[in-house]
């Protein structure tokens, strides 16, 4: 589709899909959306967050949200949960404290990643729409970034992944020394502590999925553009392993893994690597870093922007993660994802995907269509063994 015919498109109203799933690109009045997240709140409604604004970076990018109450067949008129004109905010994350529902978030200025801020906000559901509180900031250090679910340990802290942007003097962010970290909270998130996940450089977005006992694993991102890393913790996330290759190809682009009621863990991604494709842009930003004049960061590793986001697979482990040998495509397109641009119908990529297990077995999933929507896909259970296809 172009996308004006996306565009006309993003209503919301569910419609059947070939294989006995339903899909809805979601309304926005933005024209770039980008970097979903799903959560089902107590009474059944599910909730979508987003980014949209004009280009990712850009000070008039804010966090988004859409509802679909339980039974209904329309998302809901999306409502705008941030608004700071200063700065790109970007990666929302939903997390329940206990007592309440909180809105966290990524606040940058233009592409610097390592100037980020994060921010938490109490959010509100009521008649179906979301509203959200003043914002406090986080007390990490600039350049924390977050994307995944927050996991409780069994001492009752709150682990937040984090990946953390680190600066370098005088030289411009470009993914070259991020590493991945661990925030933990006693205190319901009023104040957090930072632990660094060792050899995690180039392991971005970490995702935390406990298993049994104390054991748990999480996946990564990466920036080399070669395959999805998993590290192990066995003391119930207090440490955490060197991240190593899975089977999974990476794309340095974004993954979700949640494990499934019958043991199962599911991965939503992009199994693509830079060994599968030629195709490279300098930056993720090099759209909007005209008058930065400082050099591109050196050392650390060496990022790959720029490698077809495409297809969306869903694949399956039955090995704690070691392994996926069950894929199936959710969604597939060229990927293309040489520039960010929304309006010029050159991006065709199939990003940033999130994904919700539902109480029947159902999977619900979320990603970034073309840069220009949020494409939600509802999926029945038995789906990926192919019972329903």
């Amino acid at each position: 589709m172009s996308p004006d015919d996306i565009a006309r498109n993003m209503t919301g109203q569910l419609s059947d899909r070939p294989d006995g799933g339903r899909q809805a690109l979601l309304p926005s009045p933005m024209v770039q959306n980008h970097a979903a997240f799903i959560e089902r709140f107590e009474d059944g409604t599910l909730a979508c967050l987003w980014f949209g604004g004009t280009l990712e970076g850009k000070s008039d990018i804010s966090i988004f949200a859409s509802t679909l109450a339980p039974g209904s067949d329309t998302w809901s008129a999306p409502v705008r949960l941030s608004d700071d004109p200063n700065r790109s905010e970007q990666n929302p994350v939903l997390a329940h404290n206990g007592h309440h529902w909180q809105l966290f978030h990524t606040a940058q200025p233009a592409g610097n990643q390592d100037e980020c801020l994060l921010r938490a906000r109490n959010i509100t559901l009521t008649d179906g729409i979301l509203t959200a509180g003043e914002p406090r900031t986080i007390d990490l250090p600039l350049g924390s970034f977050i994307r995944a679910r927050f996991v409780r340990r069994a001492d009752g802290a709150w682990m937040m992944p984090v990946f953390r942007c680190i600066p370098r003097p005088g030289q411009r962010w470009n993914g070259s020394h991020d590493t991945a970290a661990v925030a933990t909270s006693h205190d319901d998130g009023n104040t957090w502590t930072l632990e660094e996940v060792p050899g995690s450089i180039g392991s971005v977005h970490m995702t935390i999925v406990p298993l049994d006992g104390n054991e748990m694993v999480a996946f990564y991102r990466r920036r080399q553009s070669d395959f999805v890393h998993r590290s192990e913790s066995q003391d119930g996330g207090h440490t955490w392993s060197e991240p190593r290759p899975t089977d999974v190809p990476n794309n340095n682009s974004s993954i979700n893994v949640i494990r499934l009621a019958d043991g199962r863990l599911a991965m939503v991604c992009n199994p693509a690597s830079a060994a599968t494709s030629p195709d490279r842009r300098t930056s993720l930003y090099d759209e909007i870093e005209e008058g930065d004049d400082r050099p591109d960061a050196t050392g650390g590793c060496a990022p790959v922007w720029g490698v077809p986001r495409a297809p969306l697979s869903l694949c399956i482990s039955t090995d704690g993660g070691k392994t996926f040998p069950l894929r199936r495509v959710i969604d597939d397109s060229a990927g293309t994802c040489l520039s960010n641009n929304s309006e010029d119908g050159r991006n065709k990529e199939l990003s940033y995907p999130y994904l919700l297990e539902g109480e029947d077995g159902d999977l619900h999933v979320a990603y970034t269509y073309f840069r220009r929507a949020i494409k939600y896909v509802h999926l029945p259970k038995g789906w990926i063994d192919g019972e329903t296809a």
